[in-house]
């Protein structure tokens, strides 16, 4: 190792929200602290790895729908660890030119970019290593300008990501959220999905403790909370539905969890 090489210090001792994520999407990018808390929410909410699946499965769509409706610019902020389909293999089968930008705070998630970096000839793949809590340096990371044009409509997917965005008593994830959608333009698209309490309360307080005892806060938020993230955009039928009822391919995929299960509502909107 020379003496320009750097060493990335992973953590693997503790939980990390994206290996906890991957362990329920079924992955293998997650270590023993991970499956402990992941065993941990599993104990106090049995459906988190449906949750999980479907609101991976809801990314998929949303993806797929945006994509046949003329999208060609998709910026994944929260990426989590690679997990095929990714969004670029969803956006890019409709549309080959399509152009992706991941972005993630995990260094995991880095080591592992480069999966996320396969596409189409036509298309484009780029990753940033930034963190949602700074929306302008997202926005002017030197990758993304390279690889979207932010004159042209982008589709910006916040999947399962804003609840690890705590307030703290300053609004900071419609904020933020705010930041990101004045940056784009008319045409632009929001694709959200995010944990709810409005279902399980008690479950939905004991999954915060365990996420913080591991060093990660979440704010989960209601229905009414999560209808602010599209304000002054225009929400695509359904509307904020839970996440397996958002445009299910086939119709008994929207009964066959229950609203407790699913634990998730999720929304499109395009900027008018």
């Amino acid at each position: 190792m020379s003496e320009h090489d750097s060493v990335v210090d992973l953590r693997l001792d503790r939980a990390h929200s994206s290996r906890i994520y991957d362990y329920f999407l079924g992955g293998k990018t997650n270590f023993l602290a991970d499956r402990m808390a992941a065993g941990s929410v599993l104990g106090v909410f049995p459906a988190a790895l449906v949750a999980a699946r479907i609101n991976r499965e809801f990314m998929h769509r949303a993806t797929r729908a945006l994509a046949a409706s003329g999208l060609r610019q998709f910026l994944d902020i929260g990426t989590g660890i690679p997990t095929p389909p990714n969004l670029h293999d969803i956006a890019q089968d409709v549309a080959p030119d399509a152009r992706v930008v991941y972005t993630d705070n995990d260094p995991i998630v880095l080591a592992h970019a480069a999966a996320l970096l396969i596409g189409t000839a036509e298309g484009r793949t780029a990753y940033v290593q930034a963190d949602v809590n700074d929306p302008e340096g997202i926005l002017t990371a030197p990758q993304l300008l390279d690889t979207l044009d932010l004159t042209r409509p982008v589709a910006l997917s916040l999947n399962a990501l804003m609840h690890f965005v705590p307030d703290d008593g300053q609004d900071r994830a419609h904020t933020i959220v705010e930041t990101l959608k004045a940056a784009l333009p008319s045409g632009s698209a929001l694709a959200l999905s995010h944990a709810t309490p409005d279902f399980s309360p008690e479950a939905m307080q004991k999954i915060i403790k365990i996420y913080g005892d591991a060093g990660t806060r979440l704010q989960f938020r209601s229905r009414a909370e999560v209808l602010r993230f599209f304000d002054g955009w225009e929400l695509l039928e359904p509307g904020v539905t839970l996440s397996h009822q958002w445009r299910p391919d086939r119709p008994e995929d929207a009964t066959h969890v229950t609203d407790a299960e699913a634990a998730c509502y999720a929304g499109v909107a395009r900027k008018p």
